[in-house]
């Protein structure tokens, strides 16, 4: 459950769909109805979601302020590495193939330095879908954040990902990617305290709300340096170009 019981929030979904992303041969793009939904906050919690009293405080790694991405590579990034943006939402199925495709170049360019990565977790998709997954993956993701495992969740959860959309996740499943990233002993106790209480459901919401400010209405969106370049992701040899090319 989100904070503030007496507000309620306008969420915008996608107006054209989630941009494409061309994953070789492959132009994977989700189609998504444009449609205003405002969403009452409060009353009784789903099944599923988080309860007890959610905290806004936000994550470990959070740059940019209220509703900014978390950088992954802080300890490893180079000073004159450009900024790669990822916007996901962990219910969309053309960023579970954007994952598949890039995802360990990704990881393995912000464990070398070449880029400061930064990602933010949407969760638009619980509206069009009907349920509270993205909702509940995201705060799950920023608990692992916390443990300093974020990457290993978000890779975990993804891996994971419903064949059918809008299946969603369980909180058992949402425990064993914790588990699958390396969350084990006293901090996973941790983890798990985070998620039931939703203790960062408030920075989730921000975080849409700060993609919408950027101007970012579908996923998965990727900016270099601040500049969408989600349509010339070709391959990862175009990515490592683009990157090789923002190099200061």
């Amino acid at each position: 459950m989100r904070p503030d019981a007496s507000k309620k929030i306008a969420k915008v979904t996608p107006k054209g769909g989630p941009n494409p992303v061309v994953i070789g041969a492959i132009v994977a793009a989700v189609v998504v109805v444009a449609v205003v939904v405002a969403i009452l906050i409060g009353g009784s919690a789903k099944s599923g979601s988080p309860t007890g009293t959610s905290g806004s405080s936000a994550p470990a790694g959070v740059v940019g302020g209220t509703g900014g991405g978390i950088l992954v590579n802080k300890a490893t990034a180079k000073g004159n590495a450009p900024t790669l943006d990822l916007y996901e939402d962990f219910q969309c199925p053309t960023c579970g193939e954007l994952e598949k495709a890039m995802g360990s170049q990704i990881a393995s360019m912000a464990k070398a330095g070449q880029i400061k990565l930064v990602v933010h977790v949407l969760s638009f998709l619980d509206a069009n879908l009907k349920n509270d997954s993205s909702s509940r993956a995201a705060n799950a993701a920023a608990c692992a954040a916390d443990a300093g495992k974020f990457l290993q969740y978000h890779s975990a959860v993804f891996a994971g990902q419903p064949a059918q959309e809008g299946a969603g996740y369980t909180d058992a499943q949402l425990t064993q990617f914790a588990k699958t990233a390396g969350i084990t002993g006293s901090a996973l106790t941790t983890w798990q305290k985070c998620t039931s209480s939703g203790q960062h459901a408030q920075y989730v919401t921000d975080v849409q709300s700060g993609a919408e400010k950027a101007g970012v209405f579908g996923t998965p969106t990727v900016k270099l340096n601040g500049k969408d370049i989600t349509k010339t992701l070709t391959t990862p040899d175009a990515l490592l170009a683009a990157v090789k090319a923002a190099t200061s």
